[in-house]
């Protein structure tokens, strides 16, 4: 039995399932949505108000490590202590961001090797110091560095994304399990599974990973720009392949819809920008669709921003006066948007939750994208 998930129920109809993950920082009920805190913070929310609504957030290793720094971090006692958080943390490696640079990087067998889009200083990150930074930011999930090419990119380029990404995990898990915990909680390291949407290649990344016996695996290399048919299809293919056990993780997905489709498939976590920043850009995501709170449709309507019964704060103001606060650019408009947006996010995987224990998945599933889709605007 794996100490880190307990699976609860499996929809009979889908590949949607239920579970309780157990961290050092409590326990998480699966399937959930992490919000992005990036640099240590959730851009407007504070720790108080994410934790009203997540037990659980994203940061990231390539901006932490770059600003404050390690010594910082280490003297704060970790990203728990210095952002005063006391749920669970998952850190990405960096690598996406990094391999996002053009002309900034270089990859090698060792490492990769890149400039600071900060002040173009030179940094060069191996398997192993990547680990080690999470060791000192003390993240409760850790993600393996890999190689994660654009949805577009030709079947070569994938194959020599997932050698290296292999190949790296190994390194990796050794120099994991060589290594303690900083601040006496325990950690977990999770391979990250590529192959582009070439159903065998993803089958080779799967079965290589398993071999290191981790406590969780993620799927990396999807939402990045391939058809979405082939995003939910590889990504189903991908959990039937990956040990019943453990839990799932997509990486950067996705909108309301697909949440709910990848959920049927089998995933268990979820991180994506796109309710907070789609909430600093003026859209709003609600059970009938996307409200752009800047139209001037909503300028005279004073109806709760959603009345859905989710959100309190959502019910107390109207869609006039969030039009209002954006038309003038008042910080306050940028709160409740993201607050809303988060708040949507999370209770549409509590709704999730519920009725895959309640055995009721399939048709709510369906009722619920008929009808966001179809109203969506």
């Amino acid at each position: 039995m794996n100490p880190l998930f307990q699976l609860e129920k499996t929809d009979q109809d889908t590949s949607a399932r239920a579970g309780l993950i157990h961290t050092d920082h409590g326990i998480l009920e699966t399937p959930f949505f992490m919000p992005v805190g990036t640099h240590g913070a959730v851009k407007t929310q504070s720790s108080q108000e994410i934790k009203e609504m997540s037990r659980i957030l994203l940061s990231n290793t390539y901006h932490l490590y770059l600003r404050p720094g390690t010594d910082i971090l280490k003297a704060a006692g970790g990203l728990h202590g210095f952002m005063n958080w006391d749920g669970a943390i998952l850190t990405d490696s960096g690598g996406f961001q990094i391999f996002s640079l053009p002309g900034l990087r270089k990859i090698s067998d060792d490492g990769v090797t890149f400039q600071s889009h900060l002040d173009g200083s030179s940094h060069h990150l191996t398997p192993e110091k990547v680990v080690d930074i999470q060791r000192i930011i003390g993240s409760d999930f850790m993600m393996m560095l890999d190689i994660c090419p654009p949805g577009d990119a030709d079947r070569a380029t994938w194959v020599e994304a997932l050698e290296q990404t292999t190949r790296w995990a190994k390194r990796s898990m050794t120099h994991f399990r060589n290594t303690d915990p900083i601040y006496g909680h325990h950690q977990v390291i999770m391979p990250i599974v590529q192959g582009g949407t070439d159903l065998n290649l993803r089958k080779q990344s799967a079965n290589e990973l398993m071999q290191l016996d981790a406590q969780a695996y993620a799927i990396g290399g999807l939402a990045v720009g391939e058809p979405k048919n082939e995003m939910l299809d590889t990504a189903q293919f991908t959990c039937e392949i990956l040990p019943p056990d453990k839990p799932r993780y997509l990486m950067g997905v996705g909108t309301p819809a697909d949440l709910v489709q990848n959920v049927a498939r089998g995933v268990d976590m979820f991180d994506c920008v796109m309710p907070t920043r789609n909430a600093r850009n003026g859209q709003l995501f609600t059970f009938d669709g996307k409200v752009n709170i800047r139209n001037s449709k909503c300028q005279n309507d004073f109806s709760p921003i959603d009345s859905n019964g989710y959100s309190e704060m959502s019910e107390q103001y109207s869609l006039a006066y969030l039009n209002h606060l954006f038309k003038t650019n008042e910080v306050l408009g940028l709160r409740i948007a993201t607050q809303h947006n988060l708040t949507f996010y999370i209770h549409l995987m509590t709704l999730m939750r519920a009725n895959i224990l309640e055995g009721t998945f399939s048709s709510w599933s369906k009722d619920f994208l008929q009808r966001f889709e179809s109203k969506d605007s």
